[in-house]
């Protein structure tokens, strides 16, 4: 409709294939971390390279038109965050339900600082540690449909993450880079490795598509 109306557009977009399905006018293909179009936080000699590129395609005669930006940032390229985990406080749970646990006053500082959260879709932020709980019991072995999850056990690994992600810039000792937060929860915390491998068990046991994707990124399953 723009385009009709002779206005001419330009589209950044982070995942390629999309771009070659729907067909925009113009395209700018990225590979940027989701959520950071422009790449790099902070740099802005980067981000206008990014934007010179996309605006560039303003000069092609027709289209449409699919081009690639020549720089990529990579998840190997990133360090994990450093932020710590509390040692282990009650050893009668498994370590990640005590790890979650222990992070429970970082979460809440997170929250007030920011007085917003994304936890709570589907579980709560008190349910947490029972939910690391069930999922835990899937990774040693457990039938995952015999834990009390059902088919969106994948949402509920979504709000683990989050609330995973929001306390960890209360405890990180420099800002995070791209992947940077990913890394350090399914690479360094117990839970990240406890949602891989109950991601994994749940894959192989038939469980449905959308109760085990979601636990992790597609490039970690």
């Amino acid at each position: 409709m723009f385009e009709a109306a002779g206005l001419s557009t330009v589209a950044i977009v982070p995942i390629r294939s999309v771009a070659e399905r729907i067909r925009p006018p113009r395209a700018l293909a990225v590979e940027f971390p989701l959520g950071l179009p422009l790449g790099k936080p902070g740099d802005a000699d980067f981000q206008h390279r990014v934007l010179g590129a996309a605006l560039s395609l303003l000069e092609k005669p027709t289209g449409p038109v699919l081009e690639d930006f020549p720089e990529a940032i990579r998840s190997r390229d990133t360090e994990p965050l450093v932020c710590s985990v509390p040692p282990r406080y009650d050893p009668d749970v498994h370590p990640a339900v005590d790890e979650a646990q222990g992070l429970r006053a970082a979460y809440d500082r997170a929250v007030a600082r920011h007085g917003r959260t994304t936890v709570g879709s589907h579980a709560s932020v008190d349910d947490i540690p029972e939910a690391i709980g069930r999922f835990a019991r899937i990774a040693d072995g457990e039938p995952w449909d015999q834990v009390g999850l059902d088919g969106s056990a994948g949402r509920v690994g979504q709000d683990i993450r989050s609330y995973y992600e929001e306390l960890a810039c209360e405890l990180a000792e420099a800002p995070a880079g791209p992947w940077a937060v990913e890394r350090w929860f399914y690479e360094r915390t117990e839970t990240g490795k406890v949602l891989l491998e109950a991601r994994r068990k749940m894959q192989e046991a038939g469980a449905p598509q959308l109760a085990w994707f979601l636990l992790s990124p597609a490039a970690r399953g």
